[in-house]
């Protein structure tokens, strides 16, 4: 029966979708749908069929066609080309995006490697004499991803790594592990001053100002970081579990990791089962692949150069710097195996395989997410909301911070990347107070940052959200579904805060405020909680 439901609301859907493409063909040219709202419909119509009919694959290539359509005005060769050649082939062809794939590729081969070798079931069984409880073992994968603040895409798939096994044992669902991997990549990455995240805002700053001084300056306005990283530890403390989490949470304690039939990556989970094996088959190369990379993005940088860390990390490129990094970090783990005879060349080189293969799933959907992105610019979206960035200022000045930060979130959420949305806001910003208000153009700057976090965060598309997902070997939907609840808590307490920060214009009123907030909060849900479950979440 609920197969059937879902299908005919996917049935709805579509129809629904298929309405609106006659509409813009019996309405609109080919001109006049550029730098539009029509710009924001793709990405939306993809998110709306991820989100019902639970399937990522067709939707992103549904909302891909959809701005095919758009953008050649219904010519069937025009769309073709343009999905194909200006998409798919396109952004397959880039030389960042591919980068981006090496990497993932890499580190899927380093994770079957550790599986074979034993060194992940020997680090779950020392962590668990020395990890006591559930609550510990969230704790331990939070620090874990504060610790690895140098860039996102790493940080998502070596916590997910390194902390599955542990917090398996300790029957913590997937779909909450992805939530503290994700949530402790962007947020973490975006107020750490030496970091990708810091060197690509530091690169939008027009003029003469010094990026990395604006972006500290920013820090202690960025809410939603700075409330996403305390509630985590709320929630791990309080138990605070709810919505859709609550219930994978529940199952969790019951055995099952995934709440949801589908269970990817199962292959994967048997091999971490291997006996033998010791804790520096998981420690070395871990250890080795941090430092390689943290490399290879300051050589990219042309640390080796100049010798000026600070340069390096804002001239960085960090899909080469991860490939070269993750490439050498891979030859360190065959020459440490090889000398420990933990395993032969022949048993590492059937690795390759096997962890390129346990990477297709997210490199599919990333693929078709750059598309998606692709589509949208072409159609002009990132012309329309600088338009509505512009005409929102004057007489809502006080209020500008918080339209700017849900401007943000949407743009990110429709379009998957933050990186994007950056590039669109903050010189709009610059420029618009850097002469006349310097301290609402911080907190301004703030809520770009913190719009464009949250809406990656959240969004279904986003590169970030793919790969914690990939990290935690988590259904894809299942870790958007459970996720987006939290997300949407602490955005509606940073809009709140965004609000008394506009007028007080200090970080001094405006932080502690929103913290009280999110607490109280939190204090109710848990009161909820108590007399749902009772005693069933004590750990």
């Amino acid at each position: 029966m609920e197969k059937k439901k879902k299908s005919y609301v996917g049935i709805v859907i579509f129809i629904i979708v298929i309405a609106i493409l006659v509409f813009a063909a019996v309405t609109t040219d080919a001109k006049s749908v550029q730098n539009t709202f029509w710009g924001l419909v793709p990405p939306i119509i993809a998110i709306t069929l991820a989100l019902v009919t639970k399937e990522v694959y067709s939707s992103l290539f549904i909302g891909v066609l959809t701005g095919g359509l758009l953008y050649s005005h219904f010519s069937f060769p025009g769309t073709i080309t343009h999905v194909f050649t200006d998409g798919i082939v396109k952004v397959l062809s880039d030389p960042y995006n591919v980068g981006i794939l090496i990497f993932l590729v890499i580190l899927g081969i380093i994770v079957q490697l550790m599986n074979k070798a034993g060194g992940s079931a020997a680090f779950g069984r020392w962590a668990t004499s020395k990890i006591k409880t559930k609550k510990g073992a969230s704790f331990a994968t939070i620090a874990l991803g504060i610790l690895i603040f140098i860039d996102d895409y790493f940080n998502c798939l070596t916590v997910g790594s390194v902390m599955r096994p542990v917090t398996d044992r300790f029957h913590i669902s997937r779909a909450k592990l992805a939530y503290l991997i994700d949530a402790t990549a962007a947020p973490v990455c975006i107020i750490a001053p030496i970091s990708s995240w810091a060197a690509a805002v530091s690169g939008f700053v027009p003029g003469n100002q010094s990026g990395i001084a604006l972006f500290c300056q920013c820090i202690p306005f960025n809410f939603y970081a700075l409330f996403t990283i305390a509630f985590m530890f709320a929630i791990t403390a309080m138990q605070a579990d709810f919505g859709p989490m609550e219930v994978h949470e529940m199952n969790a304690l019951d055995g099952d990791l995934y709440t949801t039939p589908e269970r990817p990556f199962a292959e994967a989970d048997a091999a971490a089962e291997v006996e033998g094996g010791h804790m520096i088959d998981m420690i070395m190369p871990v250890i080795a692949l941090v430092i390689c990379c943290v490399v290879g993005m300051i050589w990219s940088g042309g640390f080796f150069k100049s010798f000026n860390l600070i340069d390096a990390f804002s001239n960085s490129d960090a899909s080469v710097g991860l490939g070269v990094g993750g490439f050498f970090g891979l030859f360190f783990v065959l020459a440490f195996y090889m000398i420990r005879r933990t395993m032969s060349f022949t048993d590492f080189m059937e690795c390759v395989p096997s962890g390129f293969s346990a990477m297709i799933a997210p490199i599919l959907i990333l693929t078709f997410a750059w598309s998606l992105k692709g589509m949208t610019d072409s159609l002009g979206a990132s012309t329309y909301v600088a338009g509505l960035i512009q005409n929102s200022a004057g007489s809502l000045m006080n209020f500008l911070p918080v339209i700017i930060f849900l401007i943000g979130c949407g743009l990110a959420f429709a379009t998957g990347t933050s990186w994007g949305t950056f590039g669109i806001l903050i010189p709009i910003v610059v420029a618009a107070f850097q002469s006349t208000d310097p301290q609402l153009m911080i907190i301004s700057m703030s809520a770009c940052m913190a719009g464009a976090v949250m809406g990656d965060h959240c969004s279904p598309i986003s590169d970030t959200t793919i790969m914690a997902s990939a990290g935690a070997q988590c259904y894809h939907i299942n870790h958007v579904n459970t996720q987006l609840p939290y997300a949407c808590t602490v955005a509606a307490i940073s809009a709140v805060t965004y609000i008394i920060a506009g007028f007080s214009r200090s970080a001094w009123v405006s932080l502690p405020c929103g913290l009280v907030i999110l607490l109280v909060v939190l204090f109710f849900v848990k009161k909820r909680e108590q007399k749902k479950y009772g005693a069933a979440w004590k750990d």
